[in-house]
């Protein structure tokens, strides 16, 4: 199906898009990678008047490190989260997450930003984010601000970005060589998405007994979540099988797990509870 016609803007600063999307309000969306707003635009499910094309602006395709985080920019791709010595050497997790989005072209063309701001509960990135507890860089009319993964989204495709603002950049935390990391995904063999996936950090003393973990899901409710039953069940102690075990069965406590076509809600909970399970583990291992 043809999209419903559109007026096409390419602004060169961040800026200058600000100012086009505070012109025409709803009417207007922002086109990052275009993996989502495009279909939707096909199937006539969005028919914005005004399209802001963000590709021409250069700082956000930019990857920088700033004190003790990198700052990715909006339009960085997937492709180059992947494959960043930054990001791999200093935030293993994220490059793992982005590994496992879709397919080489879509890894090659999507962007963090434009999948961030969509807030797809099945998408790789919002997992990875919370357990990082990251930050998301927002603009608009009013100036700058940042929001914290967990505050950031909302519920099903819905964020904190207010009308007119862009998100431009995520900062996530230069971890620690003693962190360990682990990101596990259970796919959905047409799309690519997550039935269910889990990102872990997990940080550990000398005895084996854990002084920090974080746990993020997606796939299994409404939107991206920490898990944080399961945190607090490990917190302090040793973290052997058992211990870990133990813990993941309370991955989905509290949770509205969904229940559609591709997966009923009893298999995605046990499958929450497995993933969960192996992202702690290889976490756990890694942080030796």
């Amino acid at each position: 199906m043809i999209p419903e016609a559109f007026e096409y803007f390419a602004p060169s600063s961040i800026q200058e898009a600000i100012s086009l999307a505070r012109r025409y309000g709803g009417d207007a969306k922002f086109l990052s990678g275009g993996h989502s707003l495009l279909p939707m635009m096909k199937l006539r499910l969005a028919a914005p008047k005004y399209i802001i094309d963000l590709a021409g602006i250069g700082e956000l395709t930019q990857i920088s490190e700033e004190g003790d985080s990198l700052k990715i920019g909006a339009l960085v791709t997937h492709k180059a989260i992947e494959t960043s010595d930054e990001i791999q050497s200093r935030c293993r997790l994220l490059a793992e997450a982005a590994f496992e989005i879709g397919d080489p072209q879509v890894r090659s063309c999507g962007t963090i930003g434009g999948s961030v701001a969509h807030a797809d509960p099945a998408a790789d990135y919002p997992a990875a984010l919370l357990a990082l507890d990251a930050e998301v860089r927002i603009e608009g009319p009013s100036g700058g601000r940042s929001v914290r993964a967990s505050d950031f989204f909302v519920d099903l495709f819905t964020t904190a970005l207010q009308q007119g603002e862009l998100l431009v950049a995520i900062h996530v935390p230069v971890l620690a060589h003693n962190v360990g990391t682990a990101y596990k995904k259970l796919r959905q063999q047409a799309s690519g998405f997550a039935l269910v996936s889990a990102a872990a950090v997990v940080a550990k003393d000398e005895g084996g007994k854990c002084t920090h973990i974080a746990v993020g899901i997606s796939g299994v409710g409404p939107k991206a979540f920490r898990a944080s039953k399961v945190e607090e069940s490990l917190l302090g102690k040793t973290l052997t099988e058992k211990n870990i075990t133990n813990a993941s069965h309370h991955v989905t406590a509290s949770v509205d797990v969904q229940n559609d076509i591709h997966a009923s809600a009893e298999y995605r909970s046990a499958m929450a509870d497995l993933f969960a399970k192996n992202a702690i583990w290889v976490a756990a291992n890694r942080a030796e």
